[in-house]
């Protein structure tokens, strides 16, 4: 019976993905499991430290279907070892004496941990293709609202007119810099592990770094340079980065969170027709996506964090640290595939509601332009003199409930430096927003540039024009 969601037949969909269920669920590991010790027989064979005749039976074994997962199970509740079961299980399926020589010399570690080195590589090719896809969607879309206005918020508070691309564009450069430190640690993942006991290699003799390089050449791995046993430091990088990159579409979903709210109605996730948001209140539409963001990250980065206490080993194994992996790592992928693919359908249908963005910035009655009345005034009489006469200004208007506009026009210590035309030219909103459309601008042309930097990690399927640039919506 499942005890984690993840692992729930009703609730699973929203915790996991299936794409990460395929290589992290129990079938798929152990069948992941058997082709390492395949490759390590023919590897093995191939240097001559066992007989070349066994490796077709070994091999023929080491398929998921032949064998019995509730045997695994009994096989582990007795033994109380990892993977002895498993062994067990494949000698007695094994004919003559291909048994005996079942992972020759090597150790659990060894097989899992050049297991997890595959497994985390199929990982960041799913991570990577999905940032690329949120980031085209959202590129699309700050070009779309360029110039759409809007308030820009500090503390909570309406500060200047910023436009809603603007907004965009900021996600889209944190995400590209999520993918190119994907790239980077890319550099130092896909090495495996095959050390022996204390990861000296002694059970190979003067094999064994042959042995390593015909091995992992087989399952699309590098030798380590030395042991990593006990460094588990590339693991927790990536770990780490799955959730620096879920934070930020916790923030993203806690923006859309905040602007769906009826009082600013300014976005909304898409609504999809049968959704039901309360079974008491039949009027609701939850920002569901946005919340179950939240939810999902919050725990990736609580198991980063519990993943990196694994840092620290003691001697040359310590099972504590290793096995915790086991409690974290598929739970965190499997977490993040469902961040990742919920973050696509939010980004993929935000509905924008440019009247609602106009209405509130109209709502500030001209309060959030007082940067530019203010400088306008420090012209003529200098920042800090200027800064506590349009403050007093507003503060009295504010308390009258009055536009600081008409404030502004009947106060002489402005009005004898500012003409009425350039005060009412100030409270112009289209031309208070600094800045944003050219940002907008340079983000396009930045991140189609970087798109297209990155075809080397595409695959080979996927390398064409369409895939490295997001063409103009105009």
């Amino acid at each position: 019976m499942p005890i984690h969601m993840i692992d729930s037949h009703i609730y699973g969909g929203a915790w996991s993905s299936e794409e990460m269920r395929a290589i992290f669920d129990d079938v798929p590991r152990t069948q992941g499991w058997l082709e390492v010790i395949a490759a390590l027989a023919e590897a093995q064979a191939e240097v001559g430290l066992i007989p070349a005749e066994v490796v077709p039976e070994i091999k023929r074994v080491c398929r998921i279907e032949l064998l019995n997962m509730e045997d695994l199970r009994k096989g582990y509740q007795e033994t109380g070892h990892s993977t002895l079961g498993l062994i067990r299980e494949l000698k007695k399926r094994c004919c003559g004496a291909a048994g005996e020589w079942i992972y020759y010399g090597a150790t659990v570690q060894d097989i899992t941990d050049t297991w997890t080195a595959m497994a985390l590589l199929k990982s960041w090719d799913i991570v990577f293709r999905d940032l690329r896809e949120i980031e085209g969607a959202l590129l699309a879309l700050a070009e779309t609202e360029r110039t759409t206005l809007m308030a820009g918020r500090t503390h909570g508070q309406p500060g200047l007119p910023i436009t809603f691309g603007f907004k965009v564009a900021v996600w889209v450069r944190e995400i590209r810099r999520h993918i190119e430190r994907l790239k980077d640690v890319r550099k130092r993942m896909g090495v495996g592990q095959l050390a022996g006991g204390v990861g000296s290699l002694s059970s190979f003799g003067d094999k064994g770094f042959e042995l390593q390089e015909k091995f992992f050449a087989r399952l699309g791995l590098r030798p380590p340079d030395i042991v990593w046993n006990t460094a588990r430091d590339t693991h927790v990088e990536f770990i780490n980065l799955l959730a620096m990159t879920a934070a930020t579409f916790d923030k993203i979903g806690q923006e859309v969170y905040n602007l769906q709210r009826p009082e600013l109605g300014e976005v909304r996730e898409g609504f999809a027709e049968g959704t039901v948001g309360s079974i008491t209140m039949p009027h609701k539409r939850n920002p569901e996506i946005a919340e179950h963001l939240g939810t999902l990250a919050r725990l990736i980065r609580h198991n980063a964090g519990c993943l990196a206490e694994n840092l620290v080993h003691d001697h040359e194994r310590d099972g504590r640290s290793w096995k915790a992996e086991w409690g974290l790592i598929a739970p965190t992928c499997a977490m993040t595939g469902s961040l990742l693919r919920l973050s696509k359908i939010m980004c993929a249908h935000l509905e924008v509601d440019r009247a609602g963005m106009l209405a509130n910035l109209a709502a500030t009655h001209g309060y959030v332009l007082s940067e530019g009345l203010m400088l306008a005034l420090a012209k003529k009489i200098g920042k800090q003199t200027a800064h506590d006469i349009v403050y007093n200004t507003a503060m009295a208007a504010f308390a009258a409930q009055r536009p600081l506009k008409d404030a502004a026009l009947e106060n002489e210590k402005i009005t004898a430096h500012l003409t009425k035309d350039e005060i009412e030219a100030l409270f112009d909103y289209e031309r208070r927003v600094g800045l944003c459309p050219q940002f907008v601008d340079r983000v396009l042309t930045l991140t189609r540039a970087d798109r297209a930097r990155d075809v080397a990690f595409l695959p080979k399927g996927r390398r064409n024009g369409s895939e490295t640039q997001v063409p103009s919506s105009s």
